[in-house]
């Protein structure tokens, strides 16, 4: 009843750290009335609506949609963003992402990379924009992230939610390779750049 009646009982009760099943149930729930309305969960389309938006439907057949066919998207992305600034900066947590003691000494002593404390989430030793590591990992990283979002016609979220709930074979296989690449990244590549 007090979050009702009391606005700061609220920010607190969103702030908190909520079980992970909350997050299964809201996905499941919104892929449910997405299916329902034929659409398909994914933000990776996005990239080629603002591709459309620029004018590259003109010369290239792949961006030359009715992009208002895509508008919901587009609000998706928009609604995500803007989420996702209000959460950072009004509903943000004060504790650090809770993760194991043997996690955090393992990436402190094999890696050098610091546990975030306090309001952030990443590891600002290499996540940092004020250093050109940083700012070279974040290109190259974009980069790679958004062509292969559009090369593998979909992204994390599009295959491995919607494409594996429509049992879709292309996105059980486009599955099986995220789980390779984050093997890859984790046991090979993540040593060979911060051992």
């Amino acid at each position: 009843m007090e979050l009702m009646t009391n606005p700061q009982a609220w920010i607190d009760f969103v702030s908190q750290p909520w079980h992970w099943a909350i997050s299964g149930v809201a996905i499941a729930g919104i892929l449910y009335v997405m299916t329902w309305m034929g659409r398909s969960f994914g933000m990776s389309t996005a990239f080629k609506s603002f591709c459309n938006m620029a004018g590259a439907g003109k010369k290239y057949e792949f961006f030359n949609f009715d992009l208002k066919t895509e508008y919901w998207r587009l609000a998706f992305v928009a609604g995500t963003i803007g989420g996702g600034y209000i959460a950072a900066n009004f509903l943000s947590s004060p504790e650090a992402v809770a993760i194991s003691d043997a996690t955090i000494n393992h990436l402190k002593q094999d890696f050098g990379i610091a546990y975030p404390q306090g309001g952030g989430l990443l590891p600002d030793s290499i996540f940092n924009f004020g250093n050109i590591k940083g700012v070279l990992l974040a290109i190259v990283g974009g980069f790679l992230v958004g062509f292969g979002a559009r090369y593998g016609d979909g992204c994390t979220s599009g295959h491995a939610i919607s494409g594996l709930s429509h049992m879709q074979l292309p996105s059980l296989i486009t599955v099986i390779g995220f789980f390779i690449g984050g093997l890859t990244m984790t046991w090979l590549l993540m040593p060979l750049f911060f051992g």
